[in-house]
């Protein structure tokens, strides 16, 4: 399918790591970083891939390092910082991290070298990063999904965006292992994202899978 790209363009792409992993985890399917990047290296001159997560520095073992490992590896820029770790009222441990400054710093000095950013999150906050960026000439694509319940991307981000590119209609392109899912695996999909708070146990370590960070 088209996804409104041009092939002169200069394109980089911003991946804001835990929204995404949420958005095609409420889809039932994991991301293949490595279709991700060759289907936008089709698209046009793909000039930088961001990718933005929080990481777990003071376990001996943290489950997002192999995926860490991979990306800086095969094409990718990491940008990473400490997750801050805390106990809920109900004893419960959860992990935050927030890397918005980060991708809007990132954004805005990238957006001379630039004629299309795309990012990847349905975070309503980069709403005014995005119209910053296009009133520099560069158009903007967001990568979400409103096919999950509730939908994942903020009305504010897809109104503001140039186009916006479902995570649905490029699943084959980019999913791992794809299959097509049904309804019940699409809701038992969207449970887990709304629900799951980071646990040791809960994750698996294989390469491509970003634990669920939330936002402080």
């Amino acid at each position: 399918m088209g996804m409104g790209f041009y092939k002169e363009e200069r394109i980089a792409l911003f991946v804001d790591g835990a929204n995404l992993y949420s958005a095609a985890r409420a889809l039932g399917f994991d991301i293949d970083y490595k279709k991700l990047l060759t289907m936008f290296q089709g698209e046009g001159r793909l000039v930088r891939a961001f990718y933005y997560t929080a990481l777990f520095e003071d376990q001996e073992y943290s489950p997002i390092r192999p995926l860490v490992d991979w990306l800086d590896y095969n094409g990718y820029t990491m940008v990473t910082k400490p997750a801050k770790e805390f106990t809920d009222a109900q004893g419960r441990r959860k992990v935050k991290g927030n890397m918005d400054i980060e991708l809007a710093i990132d954004l805005l000095d990238m957006a001379e070298h630039l004629d299309h950013a795309v990012l990847f999150s349905g975070d309503g906050d980069f709403r005014r990063l995005v119209e910053a960026v296009q009133r520099r000439g560069v158009r903007v694509s967001v990568v979400s999904t409103i096919k999950s319940s509730p939908p994942m991307i903020a009305d504010e981000l897809r109104r503001q965006a140039d186009n916006f590119v479902d995570l649905s209609d490029v699943a084959k392109r980019v999913a791992r292992n794809f299959h097509e899912p049904d309804q019940r695996n699409a809701q038992q999909g969207n449970n887990q994202s709304r629900n799951a708070d980071y646990d040791d146990d809960e994750y698996d370590d294989e390469e491509y899978d970003e634990p669920i960070v939330e936002r402080l």
